[in-house]
């Protein structure tokens, strides 16, 4: 595996299918498994290690957010990354000029929780589709408004890149995966996965029940009240139309339930898609 930190030293190889895989580092099996789909699927792959300055808001984790070259160099090799794109802010950002705003769906939930994250995210990965040139890009859904929002942008631009989510990876209680885990306490990661039990539980209660209007608003305040019992800060915990992601009193195919909230200082989010 080959280490780039210069975009101008990045290959781009001919008669080859790439595979790309956006990153912030802090690699688990959540990255691990779109690395190894991406090989299995294009059979070489490019994977990119930046932590975006753009993307966090004032009194976020930036500073904090684990980074470990060494560590997820290794990670990645063993895996069958063939280009690890590891660059400077300076190398990615000359220049605070130009950035992308992709409207509707980046307003609500993480939009309207933390202001400008998706134009941050949307701008970076814009950039690194360019400079990679990848013919598929392979996100997880555990982030699933990113996912809208980068499955958007690229449609409405017409950017020659396919966009392939992958299934939510978990820990055996059903956490799910993310670099943020780490900053849980042992109290909270034993409470953690009760995030994923509420909503499963809420799907179970919403599919195929017919509810009103009036009772699936019941539902997502006992899910919200449950989590906060246990010591849960809830942001959002909501039914959501995927097309639009406003939410919705329907809970049929095309819907998800997504949630957000924290514990301690943590932040996590999950979903299930109906």
């Amino acid at each position: 595996m080959q280490i780039v930190h210069v975009i101008s030293d990045l290959p781009h190889p001919a008669n080859q299918t790439v595979g790309f895989v956006p990153t912030m580092g802090g690699f688990h099996e959540g990255h691990l498994s779109l690395m190894r789909t991406a090989k299995a699927e294009c059979g070489f792959v490019v994977a990119s290690l930046f932590v975006n300055p753009t993307q966090f808001g004032a009194g976020e984790d930036f500073e904090r957010y684990p980074r470990n070259l060494e560590r997820d160099a290794e990670m990645a090799q063993a895996a069958g990354v063939d280009i690890l794109f590891a660059p400077t802010t300076d190398e990615m950002y000359p220049r605070r000029g130009t950035t992308i705003h992709v409207p509707a769906v980046t307003t609500l939930w993480e939009g309207a929780s933390r202001p400008g994250h998706f134009e941050g995210v949307a701008t970076i990965v814009c950039k690194l589709f360019n400079v990679v040139r990848p013919n598929v890009a392979y996100f997880g859904l555990k982030d699933l408004q990113q996912c809208l929002v980068i499955s958007r942008m690229t449609a409405d631009l017409n950017l020659p890149v396919t966009v392939s989510l992958q299934p939510t990876v978990r820990e055996s209680d059903g956490l799910a995966l993310s670099s943020r885990n780490m900053y849980l306490t042992e109290s909270e990661r034993a409470i953690a996965p009760e995030l994923q039990r509420q909503l499963i539980s809420s799907a179970l209660a919403l599919k195929d029940n017919n509810l009103s209007s009036e009772e699936v608003e019941v539902q997502l305040r006992h899910a919200k009240s449950s989590l906060e019992a246990v010591g849960f800060r809830v942001d959002y915990f909501e039914l959501i139309d995927l097309s639009s992601t406003h939410s919705t009193h329907s809970a049929k195919e095309g819907s998800a339930l997504i949630a957000a909230a924290y514990l301690g200082k943590t932040r996590l989010i999950d979903n299930i898609i109906l």
